[in-house]
């Protein structure tokens, strides 16, 4: 599925846009004009990546400072121990559009729990 989430000229270099979808997706601008999109959500516990900081092709999770590569979702600074899934971007008419991945998103257990209506 295909899923329209900004325009380019409204994403700055150095920056990430949130797709608020379940489980949510963050997309990012890395300073040398790349874009990917990942899991918003760190794989260790519940916290946005797109809050997080970005390096050029890692991002640093806010809470507790896991980083994980945008190319490949692996990751590259504990705490979290299992990647992110990474998703397709396409640029099509200066729209960003991700291709949502049909791989199973590894989500931390209390977001987990949540999406599948468990009590917390």
């Amino acid at each position: 599925m295909m899923i329209p989430a900004c325009r380019l000229v409204d994403l700055p270099r150095g920056e990430a846009y949130r797709l608020d979808i379940d489980p949510p997706v963050s997309v990012f601008h890395t300073d040398d004009g790349e874009v990917f999109a990942i899991d918003d959500t760190c794989t260790h516990q519940d916290a946005s990546l797109a809050d997080g900081w970005l390096d050029g092709c890692e991002v640093e999770c806010p809470l507790h400072a896991s980083k994980f590569d945008l190319r490949t979702g692996a990751v590259d600074a504990p705490p979290a121990k299992r990647p992110v899934r990474t998703h397709e971007v396409h640029v099509e008419d200066g729209m960003i559009y991700v291709q949502l991945s049909l791989d199973a998103p590894n989500l931390p257990p209390c977001v987990a729990a949540r999406l599948a209506g468990e009590p917390a």
